[in-house]
């Protein structure tokens, strides 16, 4: 079988958090994130999508941002910068600054609140593939943008050549078949839990929020089912759901995963409005998951730094 579209994207692509301290950017603290995820082996850097609060970044941080992340990987490994909008111009702005800079390709979220129409949205993305001449991965989220880019859509995307993957947000098995079958995009998991189930169906890895903080993890689960033993991954996907399904589940995205980061030193753990941190109840939730994990002693050692 020809290697599909997007193919050299295949593996761990983490969507990477925005540290704040003091409602600035953590420059430093983004680098040395950066490294934690290289160092692990990640395929590619994923900065300002969701997960790196890109609505609540003003345009100057979100350039600045994915500017920081591709001087920093400094060709390491990919970078796929989050310059979607749901206004056309601006996303073609965002998207021909960071083709400028160096990012290997550019993450697409489907235009939010306004809810084009199919043609719209068509029309939406083919504008930014013709724009630039990075690869092109369409962000299919319709929990947070409110609309399903329908199969149709997608096969229509897919003849343009600069459209090449699919980030897989719907949470249907069914979507993530038919896209696969119908088109030569490759397909990334967009949500943690549902990468193993995916990839049993040609899906060839995950745009991950958990890899955050246990990327070598989530490495060996997707490595392990490239290689096509299911067993062992099926292993590691089930310790990795009792995680996600626990701390994801807590509150909206990116909330839980930077408390947690926060927990075992690795982020400040702050929010900008209308983000708030995890209450009392929820940390302590979190805590517990966080141990059953294993991950008793990167959480004692920050207790101890702190003083708790």
């Amino acid at each position: 079988m020809s290697p599909r579209k997007g193919s050299d994207f295949a593996g761990l692509s983490t969507a990477i958090v925005t540290p704040f301290r003091d409602g600035q950017v953590d420059e430093k603290r983004l680098a040395e994130q950066i490294d934690f995820q290289i160092d692990a082996g990640v395929t590619c850097i994923v900065p300002c999508g969701t997960t790196g609060e890109s609505p609540t970044l003003t345009h100057d941080e979100h350039e600045r941002v994915i500017s920081l992340t591709i001087q920093h990987v400094a060709g390491r490994v990919k970078v796929m910068a989050g310059t979607g909008s749901n206004s056309t111009a601006e996303a073609l702005r965002l998207t021909r600054r960071a083709a400028d800079e160096g990012a290997d390709a550019t993450l697409q979220v489907a235009p939010y609140y306004n809810k084009p129409t199919q043609e719209g949205m068509y029309q939406h993305f083919r504008a930014v593939a013709e724009a630039v001449d990075i690869p092109v991965c369409v962000y299919n989220i319709p929990g947070r943008s409110a609309k399903n880019i329908e199969v149709d859509t997608i096969v229509r995307l897919a003849e343009l050549p600069n459209i090449t993957m699919v980030k897989e947000a719907t949470g249907s098995l069914d979507q993530c078949t038919a896209v696969l079958g119908a088109t030569n995009l490759t397909v990334l998991s967009g949500d943690d839990s549902l990468t193993l189930p995916m990839m049993s169906v040609g899906a060839e890895g995950v745009i991950s929020v958990a890899a955050n903080l246990v990327p070598s993890v989530l490495l060996e689960m997707v490595q392990t089912a490239a290689a096509g033993d299911y067993t062992k991954a099926a292993e590691l996907h089930h310790r990795l759901y009792s995680l996600c399904s626990k701390m994801l589940g807590l509150a909206t995205n990116p909330i839980p995963v930077k408390a947690a980061m926060q927990m075992v030193g690795r982020d400040t753990g702050e929010m900008r409005l209308p983000m708030v941190p995890l209450d009392d109840a929820d940390r302590a939730i979190l805590q517990e998951t966080l141990m059953k994990f294993g991950m008793e002693s990167a959480i004692s050692g920050q207790l101890q730094a702190s003083g708790a």
